[in-house]
């Protein structure tokens, strides 16, 4: 098996057939290359070059090596560049992926700081229904997405949180609840809570339609909606009741449902989440200026 010190002197001499530049190329002694290419010849049994006081050629066998081996080792270096652009590059394309109205203008914002930091970096913006946030992700789809937390599942990255905002009760207009100022997560031992899809993680589920309340009194969970319009739906049909974020009133207002503020309740967060194995430089770097952005600006839901 060739090893890479002997294959690069090997291809950089074919090329250049002359010691004196190889050894500059490769930043090394003519003497090492030279020493190198002897040992190589050994292994392999006959000369690879022709070498005169003049001039070097290569051989009719260092021509087929040359040949065959010099397009692999084009895919290879090639390939392990593109590595490293992945890994640390801050140019090609970067997909981002927004859960939301609200979520979108904040990506928006981030987008335009992230550009003027890093112009050679394409970034390519699309909406995900909720559901098709990690799927996305996984499949390669996006590479790096804003949505709501807790999002805790093995393999996905969280950044830090971006936003909170009061976490509201979105009922329907003839609720009971509806002629309330504010509720209580108690209150929800007395209806029925509607689900999000058992494809999104558990921590999330969770927190919007816990299975108890704080003091342990239990709640009935009621069926469950793919996108928000349908969970809204299913609340303006009476069906059960949803926890959401305070921007669901500005984005998503609606004559038969009423959004009722708990008063108790921790906040709805947002973030960024991405593929623990494929944190690259453009990631790092998108989460670091959406970061920027929120702690530069005052954000209201």
């Amino acid at each position: 098996m060739l090893e890479r010190h002997e294959l690069e002197a090997f291809l950089t001499l074919a090329e250049e057939l002359h010691f004196g530049r190889t050894a500059e190329r490769l930043h090394l002694s003519t003497a090492r290359v030279s020493q190198t290419i002897a040992k190589l010849e050994r292994r392999i049994g006959v000369p690879l070059f022709h070498r005169t006081s003049r001039r070097v050629e290569l051989s009719a066998v260092g021509r087929q090596l040359y040949e065959e081996v010099r397009p692999a080792w084009g895919l290879i270096t090639g390939a392990f560049a593109r590595a490293v652009d992945a890994g640390r590059g801050l140019t090609g394309l970067l997909r981002v992926a927004f859960n939301g109205p609200a979520a979108g203008q904040l990506l928006v914002g981030a987008t335009q700081v992230f550009r003027g930091r890093h112009p050679d970096c394409e970034v390519q913006i699309r909406e995900a229904h909720l559901p098709d946030v990690l799927p996305w992700l996984h499949s390669g789809e996006a590479d790096i997405a804003l949505t709501c937390h807790p999002m805790r599942e093995e393999g996905i990255a969280t950044g830090p949180v971006l936003v909170r905002e009061a976490r509201m009760l979105a009922v329907p207009m003839g609720h009971p609840f509806a002629r309330r100022t504010t509720v209580s997560v108690e209150d929800l031992a007395r209806v029925t809570v509607l689900q999000m899809p058992e494809t999104l993680p558990q921590s999330l589920r969770d927190d919007r339609s816990p299975r108890r309340t704080p003091s342990g009194r239990p709640v009935e969970l009621g069926p469950s909606a793919t996108t928000f319009n349908e969970m809204l739906t299913q609340v303006g049909a009476g069906e059960g009741v949803f926890a959401v974020g305070a921007h669901a009133r500005r984005y998503f207002a609606r004559p038969d449902i009423v959004y009722v503020p708990f008063a108790d309740a921790a906040p709805v967060e947002w973030g960024l989440v991405w593929l623990a194995d494929s944190a690259t430089a453009r990631i790092r770097a998108f989460s670091e200026a959406a970061l920027d952005v929120v702690q530069g600006a005052e954000l209201s839901p």
